[in-house]
Parts: C-alpha cells; structure tokens; sequence
C-alpha cells in the first residue's frame, strides 16, 4: 500500500520509489497519472488499472498473482490508498489468502490540512465525501450537528458551494479551514467562517481537489477572515511567490499576475505592488 504525492511529486518518499522499483506490478486507479510518478523516477514497472469500477472484477487476478509470488504495489491517484480511494478490498482478501500487507506511508490530504489548520487537534472526525444528492446531504449534515469533535470533509469542485451553504445551514456559521489545490503549483488556503469561505468561491469556476476543516461547537478557531497563503508564509510572501511559480512553470508575468489577482481577491495593482516590495525585500 504505498502513498503517492497529492499534487507535489518531490513529496514521493525514497522508501515508495523502492517499493515501485521493487513491485512486479503496480495497481494503481489512473495508469497514466502513476506512469507520471513512476517517470519522474526513471520507473517503467508494469502497470494494470485498479479503481472503485473495476476492483471486483480485477481482484481475482490480483490475488493469483499474489499465489505465485509476486510483489503488488497498490497506488491510488494521489494520497494514502484505503482513505476515500480503493484499498479496503484488497487488503482483506490478501490478507484472508494469507499473503503479507505492508503500508508504505505518504501523503495525505487529510494530515495536510490539519497541519496547516490552526485548530488545536486532539481528535477529529474525518467525513470524506458528502453524499452527492442534496437531500441526502443535508441529512448526513443534521447527523453531524451534535458532533464535537471538529469535521473533516472532501468535496467536489463542482458541489462545493452548494454544500458550504448546507453545512452553513444545518451547523452553523462555524470558523473553518480550506485547502485547494494542496502541494500544487495553485496551492491555496482558506480560513475564517463558512460563510466567508463560501463568498470566496460563489461566482467562481472552482477547479481542483478540495478538503475542509470544520470546528467543532465550541472548538479553538483559526484566525477569522480568509488568508490566501502556504504554510510557514504571510499572504504577502505567499502572493509574490505563488507570480513566480507560475512564471517558471512557463505562464507569461502578466497572465501569471492576473491569475493570481483572480485567485486571491485583490487587484493587479495589488499583487504588482507585492510582487515589488518582495523584490526590495530581497536586494537588502
């Protein structure tokens, strides 16, 4: 079972390049998000698709493989397998076979942003994926009112408004934490009430992968009012360095300044004047 980056392929661990190197197959839901992984590293072990369509279908041949020995390395598209993604399945009825099942730690979406959440954590309850139909939705919300422990939920791009808005609704304007995009080159985050998140991305095309951290009743909050940053950075910082990243990733300076202004909320102006001052930061 071996975690793989969720966006930043630097963050593939040496242990999960051995694991691959080491594997007579790898199972993985995308061949061709894998394949990248596996390039990056000078990597060419064979690979079968393995996702929540056809992993009955596939477990058979899986398991035999197992029966003559070989070594099978389970990759999801980005994160730990078995969290939200394919695994459970697998894991079982190798075991059950009574074959070895060794996890290779990585990343994960959901430590990601608890680590940049600013709640403090003791426990927590991770939710995943809310149910899609809305009615559903809402219900699995109601069940969540009383719950004390802060919520951990992942969400669609595409419902995301929609069910900041339940969640707004059913629990209540509560201080909360997103992250879009996490480890990637339009990594941004989040964080004040639901309702202030939910304005940032009302009126937006919202793309990407999404995680939010709701607090508990009563729970210690982030900082009110929405923060556009990376971890261990200010929002200054982290505008001046978000233009840059886009302009080695090969976008022009002004489309790189006007995606940025798009994403952040302030103005061309603004993110110049950033981008400015970082510069005479730099030169003292």
């Amino acid at each position: 079972m071996v975690g793989t980056p969720i966006g930043n392929l630097d963050d593939l661990s040496p242990r999960a390049v051995n694991a691959f190197a080491g594997s007579d197959l790898v199972a993985c839901e995308d061949t061709r998000r894998t394949g990248t992984i596996l390039a990056r590293h000078g990597l060419s072990t064979r690979m079968i698709s393995y996702h929540k369509f056809n992993e009955a279908r596939r477990l058979p041949e899986i398991l035999r493989r197992l029966d003559r020995g070989e070594r099978i390395a389970l990759a999801t598209d980005g994160g730990t397998p078995g969290i939200s993604d394919p695994g459970a399945l697998l894991v079982n009825a190798a075991r059950r076979a009574g074959h070895r099942v060794i996890p290779v730690p990585g990343p994960s979406a959901v430590t990601t942003l608890l680590s940049v959440g600013g709640l403090k954590i003791g426990t927590f309850t991770f939710i995943g994926f809310p149910p899609h139909r809305k009615g559903e939705r809402r219900r699995a919300l109601e069940g969540l009112r009383a719950e004390p422990r802060p919520l951990l939920f992942f969400e669609s791009p595409q419902r995301l408004v929609a069910t900041l808005g339940d969640a707004i609704e059913i629990l209540g304007d509560r201080e909360a934490v997103l992250g879009r995009e996490m480890t990637k080159i339009h990594e941004e985050f989040h964080a004040g009430t639901l309702s202030s998140i939910r304005a940032d991305f009302s009126g937006r095309r919202v793309r990407g992968e999404v995680a939010f951290l709701v607090a508990g009743p009563g729970n210690d909050a982030p900082p009110a009012g929405a923060a556009v940053c990376a971890a261990g950075t200010g929002p200054e910082d982290a505008v001046a360095r978000r233009v840059r990243r886009l302009i080695e990733s090969g976008v022009d300076r002004k489309e790189a300044m006007r995606r940025v202004a798009r994403e952040t909320g302030l103005s061309r102006r603004e993110v110049y004047r950033e981008l400015l001052r970082d510069r005479t930061d730099a030169e003292e």
